[in-house]
């Protein structure tokens, strides 16, 4: 669900002549988001503090719609990595993708591995079989970023999925993010060498968001919407509706459309947005999957631009406020993190009422997430020169190696046997 609506804050640096030194010379700015011209923008802060909050309300069961704070994480993911990978193109006239993935590598790895080992250790140790057995299934696809085709082919249903068998099937929608990484950027470079690169990435978005919807269509089924819920191919609207309002003649249309109320559009696109967060009910409103969750990510793509676009209105500055800002500069390990407390602590929570659970789950939560975001994110992605160049990828080498080890050296409980001469 989630980044990316998370913290994409990186800007291009001429190096000598104009050009980017080995193509991997780049700078971190802020923490928080920043777009074209490097303008920081507080209120996508706000949005992806929204976007969070929004997730953890529906996994304790108190905001039926929650899990619409994906669909923002995907609009605003798409947005900042093609803003990302415009303002490069604008500086240097190519994409360096292996620059890209290593920057995307150092900023959502280090995270992830920490929750993956120290969650895969405590389930050994601790949980039950079921849940130790699907941890070791799931862990190698999450290694892999194909976590959401792999629960696809287990036929498991995405509603009625979520129980206290697996803490790590959150992680479907990090994989969709991370195969947008993977192939979006290859296709801008192949773009950027036709020239009117702004112009063609808005065809090529706005071409591909329509096949997408197209898909969830045709493929949607009353019964169980999962497929088209969670496959990469009918979601990829999500985040190419995001690019779309990236591109400069997309904004200047937009620019022209809304002019001075842009407030007012902020307004009204903030309440419909809300609106349905709080209506739909998942599996049963099924007009999500035949044209209701493009319309969601459309209206998030053109709040993520306008909030961009009017930074001092009044809806602007609202989602500015900062502990909502806070709570979207650590969202990412946030969201990392609390499904697999949720599972965890179940248990141990049973006599608590239905908000002191909630509560005790966000505290536990929102603190893991700040240990990881000021002990392991940040000191990785700003100050760790060894997580760069050559000893970045023996770096990340090592990791990938090490949590093959991982998979394959727990040992994992005998499935459950049933003696039919026992039966009847």
């Amino acid at each position: 669900m989630l980044r990316q609506g998370w913290d994409v804050t990186w800007t291009v640096l001429r190096h000598g002549g104009g050009k980017v030194g080995s193509m991997t010379q780049v700078q971190p700015i802020k923490t928080g988001v920043t777009t074209r011209g490097g303008a920081h923008l507080p209120a996508l802060d706000g949005l992806r503090g929204i976007s969070i909050l929004g997730v953890l309300l529906f996994h304790t069961g108190h905001l039926s719609g929650g899990f619409l704070g994906v669909d923002l994480f995907f609009a605003l993911s798409g947005y900042l990595i093609t803003d990302l990978l415009l303002r490069e193109i604008e500086v240097t006239g190519a994409v360096s993708l292996i620059a890209f993935w290593g920057r995307r590598i150092r900023r959502l790895l280090p995270a992830l591995v920490v929750v993956l080992t120290v969650v895969t250790v405590l389930v050994w140790a601790v949980g039950s079989p079921d849940v130790v057995r699907t941890t070791l299934s799931d862990g190698p696809w999450v290694q892999l970023n194909l976590l959401n085709w792999h629960l696809l082919a287990e036929s498991a249903g995405y509603w009625d999925r979520f129980g206290t068998d697996r803490v790590f099937e959150h992680l479907w929608s990090i994989a969709v993010e991370e195969q947008f990484y993977l192939v979006w950027p290859v296709l801008v470079l192949v773009i950027a060498r036709f020239g009117r690169v702004g112009r063609r990435v808005a065809v090529a978005a706005a071409a591909v968001s329509a096949v997408s919807l197209v898909l969830m269509v045709v493929l949607a089924d009353a019964a169980d919407p999962t497929r088209v819920y969670t496959g990469t191919d009918t979601r990829a609207f999500s985040l190419l509706l995001g690019a779309l309002v990236a591109t400069p003649p997309v904004q200047a249309v937009l620019a022209r459309a809304v002019g001075r109320s842009a407030g007012v559009v902020l307004a009204l696109l903030l309440t419909g947005i809300g609106a349905m967060w709080f209506l739909v009910d998942g599996v049963d409103s099924w007009w999500l999957f035949t044209g209701g969750l493009f319309a969601h990510s459309l209206a998030a793509a053109l709040l993520i631009r306008l909030c961009a676009q009017a930074p001092h209105a009044l809806v602007a500055r609202v989602l500015a406020w900062r502990p909502l800002r806070w709570l979207g500069l650590i969202s990412y390990s946030l969201y990392l993190w609390h499904w697999p407390v949720i599972v965890l602590l179940g248990p141990q929570l049973a006599g608590l009422g239905e908000w002191a659970r909630t509560v005790l789950v966000c505290a536990v939560s929102i603190g893991l997430a700040a240990l990881s975001k000021y002990l392991v994110e940040d000191p990785v992605r700003f100050r760790a020169r060894w997580a760069a160049g050559r000893s970045g990828s023996l770096a990340f080498a090592a990791v990938m190696i090490g949590l093959a080890v991982l998979w394959s050296a727990l040992p994992a409980p005998a499935p459950a046997t049933i003696d039919i001469a026992k039966l009847g």
